[in-house]
């Protein structure tokens, strides 16, 4: 029997409310806009039920993914035989204290900043133009413009293989750049809670906005991508070493590196993941030949 009728079976009986979708098209979920079907993806409905779905998956031995705004994923045309938990209806936010917020996986990043700004708490303007939700945010450490969410995040509750619902604060986290103790699929993050400063809600919004239009004149933010393809290589920047290779604009199929900003892969219309992941080893090729360094991808490619 195929585990994906074991996993009907379960959640019949075990997780009647679920909402499963199932052989649900990649492409709809991700922000590169392809990707073929998942064979099952679900959608719990609190931390609570996403534990125990996470506990019921791993123990079974099934394939899985976590899945959020899809904004830093590539995924196969061929599709993925797994089941994907789909966060987006974790998406409860609220206010705890004089400085401090906690929100739910499924929170995009730009919700949070802009509650952080209304409520006049400073320290997430940097988040406010990245495009994905706080679970894969937090598993990342993403970042930009010298911000990281390492600077903001106190704890996080999390599912971990084994161990079940646990609560991680401090150095337990484990930030590094684009990394934490989630990295490498070991941990689904639930929800993570921030230590912010009081500030002016004005203010806030004004930077925001700065942050704002700087994206919007450097970045191909009209086509989809997945933003920045590579890691930033240590004394390096990805974009300049492309450019400087002479590969802006170059194409495979309906991939194409940004001639607006070389470390963005844009899907001009109608691109496979084929076409973006044969971009990037391209791109990495000539790079590795001209420069020497070898760029180190950040868009996640599944399986």
């Amino acid at each position: 029997m195929p585990w994906y009728d074991d996993f009907d079976a379960l959640a019949a009986a075990r997780f009647p409310d679920l909402e499963v979708l199932r052989e649900e098209p990649l492409a709809r979920h991700t922000t590169f806009r392809v990707g073929g079907p998942a064979r099952r993806m679900v959608r719990p409905a609190s931390e609570a039920a996403c534990a125990a779905l996470l506990d019921a998956a791993w123990t079974a031995g099934w394939p899985l993914l976590m899945l959020g705004n899809g904004s830093n994923l590539l995924a196969a045309d061929e599709g993925l035989d797994a089941l994907v938990v789909h966060t987006g209806r974790l998406d409860g936010l609220e206010r705890t204290g004089e400085r401090t917020v906690r929100a739910q996986a499924g929170v995009s990043l730009a919700r949070l900043a802009s509650f952080a700004q209304r409520e006049g708490l400073e320290g997430l303007a940097f988040a406010h133009g990245i495009p994905g939700s706080l679970g894969g945010a937090v598993c990342m450490n993403a970042g930009a413009y010298g911000g990281e969410l390492s600077q903001v995040v106190t704890a996080a509750e999390a599912w971990m293989p084994g161990r079940g619902a646990v609560r991680l604060a401090g150095e337990a986290l484990a930030f590094g750049y684009r990394r934490s103790a989630f990295s490498g699929q070991r941990g689904a993050v639930l929800a993570a809670e921030f230590l912010l400063e009081p500030g002016d809600p004005d203010e806030i919004r004004a930077a925001m906005e700065a942050l704002g239009r700087r994206r919007r004149e450097k970045q191909p933010l009209e086509l989809p991508s997945a933003g920045s393809v590579f890691k930033r290589p240590q004394g390096h920047f990805a974009g300049a070493l492309i450019e400087q290779c002479g590969l802006k604009g170059t194409r495979v199929g309906g991939a194409q590196v940004s001639e607006k900003h070389a470390g963005f892969i844009v899907n001009t219309g109608g691109a496979t993941s084929a076409d973006v992941l044969g971009l990037i080893r391209e791109v990495q090729r000539v790079v590795k030949e001209k420069t020497g360094v070898e760029l180190e991808p950040e868009v996640r490619i599944v399986p």
